[in-house]
C-alpha cells in the first residue's frame, strides 16, 4: 500500500519528535509538510534538512501550499488555544482527518487500546494528555473487571520536559485528564494532578494511579492490569508497571468521602507506573511527551490501515 501523506502543526519538542518518529519508524505514513510560526525554530530546520516541505505562516501557510492537497492526516502539536483555530481551518476538508495532540478536545477523546473502534469514523481526535494516556488504561483495566466508582491520577514529569506549550496547557491538563477518565476510562469520577518535578538530573516520567471499585477478584483486576500494559507497549515499549498492584480495602464501616459522590467504600487499587521515552528527538526522561507522540503515531497508522 502507498504511504499515506500527512502534516504536523506546531514545530516545538512534541511536534519535532513526532516527524521523526514518523520518519524512522512508520511503514504507512509519509512526513510531507512541517507547519510552524517561528522560521527559526529548530523543528522547522530539521524538518527541511531531513527532505520535508515547511511554512512558518502557520495553519494558513500550510493551506497555502501545493503539498496540502494530498495530505490526509494532520497532527496538531500546537496548544490548546491555538487548535480552535487550526481546526476551523481544516474542517470544511472532508479528506483530512485531524489528530490533536493539545487538551482543547473538541473531538472525542482517544487513547488507543481503550477506545479506538468507538472512534475510527470521526474527522477530529483528542489525544487527551499525557498523564491521560499513560493511566486511562489502567483504570479502564480496572473497570473491566469492577466498576469504576473514583479514579485519580498523579503525573510526576520532568521540570525540563514541560515547555512553555505544556505549562500554558496546566488547567486544560487536569480538566481534560479528569474528563477522559470518566469518559474514557469509565469511572464515575475522575481527578487528575500533575507534578513538575525540578530534580535533577531530571527523573523519568512516574505516574500513581487510585480506583475505588466495587468488590471484585483481585487476580482478575490485577490479569486486566498486566494485559492492558502488554497492549500499551505494543506502541510504547518504554512503559512499564514498577511493581505489583496494591490492594487495600476500603470498609463499609470506615468510607471515604469523595467530592461530589458522598462517602464511598468498595476496594482501592493502586497501580505504579513508569514511562521511558524512545530518545528519537526528546531525552530518554521526558516519557510524558514520547507517550503523546507515539500514541497519536500509532492511532493515525491504524485509521490509515482500518480506513485502507
Amino acid at each position: 500500500m502507498n504511504k499515506v501523506k500527512v502534516a504536523i502543526i506546531g514545530s516545538g519538542n512534541i511536534g519535532t519528535d513526532l516527524m521523526i518518529k514518523i520518519m524512522r519508524t512508520s511503514s504507512v505514513l509519509e512526513m510531507s509538510v512541517m507547519v510552524g510560526i517561528d522560521p527559526e525554530s529548530d523543528g522547522l530546520a530539521r524538518a527541511k534538512r531531513m527532505g520535508a516541505a515547511i511554512t512558518h505562516e502557520g495553519v494558513d501557510g500550510l493551506l497555502k501550499m501545493e503539498e496540502f492537497k494530498d495530505v490526509k492526516v494532520v497532527f496538531d502539536a500546537t496548544s490548546a488555544k491555538a487548535h480552535l483555530y487550526n481546526y476551523s481551518k481544516i474542517k470544511p476538508f472532508a479528506d483530512k482527518r485531524m489528530i490533536d495532540l493539545t487538551p482543547a478536545a473538541i473531538g472525542p477523546y482517544l487513547v488507543p487500546p481503550v477506545n479506538f473502534d468507538d472512534n475510527m469514523d470521526v474527522n477530529n481526535v483528542n489525544m487527551v494528555t499525557c498523564g491521560g494516556q499513560a493511566t486511562i488504561p489502567m483504570v479502564a483495566a480496572v473497570n473491566q473487571v469492577a466498576s469504576v466508582h473514583y479514579g485519580e491520577i498523579v503525573a510526576s514529569i520532568a521540570s525540563k520536559s514541560a515547555g512553555p506549550g505544556t505549562r500554558a496547557n496546566i488547567d486544560e491538563f487536569t480538566e481534560t485528564t479528569s474528563r477522559a477518565i470518566e469518559k474514557v476510562g469509565g469511572a464515575e469520577k475522575g481527578k487528575a494532578i500533575i507534578v513538575l518535578n525540578p530534580a535533577e538530573p531530571p527523573l523519568v516520567m512516574r505516574d500513581t494511579v487510585f480506583t475505588l471499585s466495587d468488590q471484585a477478584d483481585r487476580e482478575a483486576i490485577s490479569d486486566s492490569i498486566h494485559e492492558m500494559v502488554a497492549e500499551v507497549q505494543k506502541y510504547v515499549p518504554g512503559y512499564i508497571l514498577k511493581q505489583e498492584v496494591q490492594f487495600d480495602d476500603i470498609t463499609e464501616d470506615n468510607p471515604v468521602f469523595i467530592e461530589g459522590l458522598g462517602f464511598k467504600h468498595g476496594l482501592k487499587t493502586t497501580i505504579l507506573l513508569e514511562v521511558k521515552g524512545a530518545g528519537h528527538y526528546l531525552p530518554e526522561y521526558a516519557g510524558n511527551l514520547d507517550i503523546m507522540t507515539s500514541a497519536a503515531l500509532a492511532t493515525a497508522e491504524k485509521l490509515v490501515q482500518t480506513n485502507a
